[in-house]
């Protein structure tokens, strides 16, 4: 006999199924974690309640995309999507309401039972429903999150993108909700959100009120927060930390190290608490990733304080130790650990060559065997009186300043040398290609490295005063750009380096990130060829676990196009137009006061390059 589905008569409390019984499965919720990836079990319900037009689907599909991109078992509920399948033959008397939430609470518990967050996006207009549908979880052991979406019903109805408020109000659709029909707001929902549905920035914040109650409620793991974990101790506790760091033990630290504490203590490295444990050290060295009680992070070179073997046995059993650079007491170190450092088996292990010339290994070999690890307790930002730190942003002020100036996506260009006229094309092209993706002011971080680098590479003082001629004569749009110091020592390390490069831009919240040839790479100390393959640091990051959430834009190659007199994207059809300018050729012309074809680079900007280049030329003369 068919199913007559216009026979709507459903008592929920009714059970018809006879000679049935329940059957509990062999795989518990904690092994199917375990075994699934997990690390421990996530399953919960999230379910959001609001009017029609409150921006309920729009914050649940943000939130699943979210956690999705973390690594996180995620899966929503639409109230019109289960209306397609699960609950076509339901209209919307009070009956067949009743019997649509009833279907989506089972269905939920399932989900969550199976290990997802569930994420439910239904109006479930009255608050006996969505007590039953909490009830039925909290049976089965299960996390019920009720979040109200709190969108006042003026904002709601002026929306109105199904245009059913304007036939509500005719009286085309009787008994809808909030019209003439009631609904019953939540008494103590767990969230209250409020959204407007046409603003990133207040989507992305009511995802990020939704994560972080999973996270203190102990379902996401800490780095699931989009967050920076700074350092630094509260203001009005400085002083005291300062009294009690002249009594401790104390370890002077090298400008490398300090360069370490600052990246530290500003959260680049989150959820770092401090210098790597030994735990945190090996799986870094091994597996580039570090599992810890804040989730899994991608962490692919090693961030430690060497130490040496006389440090190691005067501080072995300290609870507490001082670290001191030029007499100024810095941070403290909390309850240390110390552990050897194999030189030779890092080298290998993090450049894939062990060459002793190689100027980060070189500092390597001259620093101590042992290294201390521990959660830093750091006094102050650190400040190096250069003239350049009011460059030196931290990740939170960044997402301020972008936030500030409204931008809806950030894409990160990072260099080491000075910006010509092919990084500008590259740049220019990425904001414009943004702009038909459909965002609406997509923002550069023009963001150099700014920690230790080579001999022979551009001091940072003379890179970013070019970088200054660059904006202001407009090859690249000062209203459309942040430039910033990225504080982080540079390593020379290739793809192993480069996956460091992208999840720091990820606390300063780019979304986009431009990778160039070679990335972090060098010339071989001792034969002179390039150590990596050029594309393989960019074909890494797209596979790099962690970084799921930065979209990896590779760098274009640019050459001067001799036909036009400008720099343009390679054409292989037209090879015998181009030009290649290498940097060590660009350096050549500049040390001997010669000048690259017009459009190379902007002349102001070249005029920096020269003069520092003679310069250094009468020094070592």
């Amino acid at each position: 006999m068919p199913l007559n589905i216009e026979d709507n008569t459903f008592n929920s409390n009714e059970i018809k199924a006879t000679n049935v019984r329940y059957e509990h499965g062999t795989v518990s919720r904690t092994k199917r974690a375990k075994v699934l990836g997990a690390g421990q079990f996530r399953g919960c319900t999230v379910w959001f309640t609001g009017l029609s037009g409150a921006g309920k689907t729009t914050i649940s599909f943000a939130v699943e995309e979210y956690l999705v991109m973390k690594g996180i078992a995620a899966y929503s509920l639409d109230g019109d999507n289960l209306r397609h399948g699960l609950n076509k033959n339901l209209g919307f008397t009070a009956q067949d309401r009743e019997e649509n939430i009833r279907r989506v609470s089972e269905t939920a518990k399932l989900f969550a039972d199976s290990g997802n967050i569930c994420l439910t996006s239904f109006i479930s207009p009255y608050l006996a429903q969505r007590e039953l549908a909490r009830k039925l979880h909290e049976d089965a052991g299960l996390k019920f999150i009720e979040v109200h979406v709190a969108t006042p019903i003026e904002i709601c109805e002026k929306r109105d993108v199904k245009g059913l408020y304007e036939k509500a109000r005719a009286g085309i659709i009787k008994g809808f909700t909030g019209i003439d029909d009631p609904y019953e707001a939540p008494v103590s929902p767990d969230i209250v959100l409020c959204s407007d549905k046409d603003n990133i920035h207040s989507i992305n914040d009511c995802v990020q009120q939704v994560v972080s109650f999973l996270q203190k409620n102990d379902i996401v793991p800490f780095d699931c927060v989009d967050t920076v974990r700074e350092l630094f101790v509260p203001g009005h506790k400085v002083d005291e930390l300062r009294q009690e760091a002249e009594t401790l033990p104390q370890l002077e630290v090298t400008k490398l190290d300090t360069q370490w504490i600052q990246v530290l203590s500003e959260g680049w490295a989150t959820p770092l608490r401090g210098f790597m444990r030994e735990t945190e050290y090996l799986q870094a060295l091994h597996f580039n990733n570090i599992k810890s009680v804040d989730g899994s992070s991608n962490q692919s070179v090693p961030i430690v304080l060497p130490i040496s073997v006389e440090d190691k046995d005067r501080l072995k059993e300290e609870k507490s130790v001082a670290l001191r650079y030029n007499g100024k007491i810095v941070a403290v170190v909390r309850e240390p650990e110390t552990y050897e450092m194999r030189k030779e088996e890092r080298c290998a292990r993090q450049w894939g060559v062990v060459h002793k010339e190689h100027p980060y290994q070189q500092l390597i070999w001259e620093s101590g065997d042992w290294c201390l690890g521990g959660d830093l307790e750091v006094l102050e930002r650190i400040r190096w009186e250069d003239g350049l730190d009011q460059y030196r942003l931290t990740p939170n002020q960044l997402r301020a300043e972008f936030k500030k100036r409204k931008a809806d996506a950030v894409f990160a260009f990072q260099l080491r040398n000075p910006i010509h006229n092919g990084h500008a094309l590259l740049m220019a092209d990425t904001r414009k290609r943004l702009l038909e993706r459909g965002y609406s002011n997509p923002v550069l971080l023009l963001h150099p490295l700014g920690g230790f680098t080579k001999n022979d590479d551009v001091p940072l003082n003379v890179r970013i005063e070019q970088h200054h001629a660059v904006m202001k004569e407009g090859v690249l749009d000062p209203d459309s750009t942040v430039m910033a110091i990225f504080p982080s020592p540079m390593m020379y390390a290739g793809p192993t380096e480069v996956q460091w490069h992208a999840k720091a831009r990820i606390a300063a919240g780019a979304t986009y990130y431009i990778v160039g040839r070679d990335p972090a790479g060098m010339k071989h100390p001792g034969h002179g060829d390039d150590i990596y393959e050029h594309t393989h640091g960019r074909k890494v990051l797209t596979m790099a676990p962690g970084l799921g959430q930065l979209t990896i834009i590779p760098f274009v190659v640019a050459a001067y196009d001799k036909t036009k007199c400008q720099m343009a994207f390679y054409d292989s059809s037209r090879h015998g137009d181009f030009l290649f300018i290498s940097g060590s050729k660009m350096r050549q012309l500049a040390r001997d006061g010669e000048t690259p074809p017009p459009g190379f680079m902007a002349p102001s900007a070249w005029e920096i390059m020269s003069s520092f280049y003679k310069n250094k030329a009468k020094m070592q003369s």
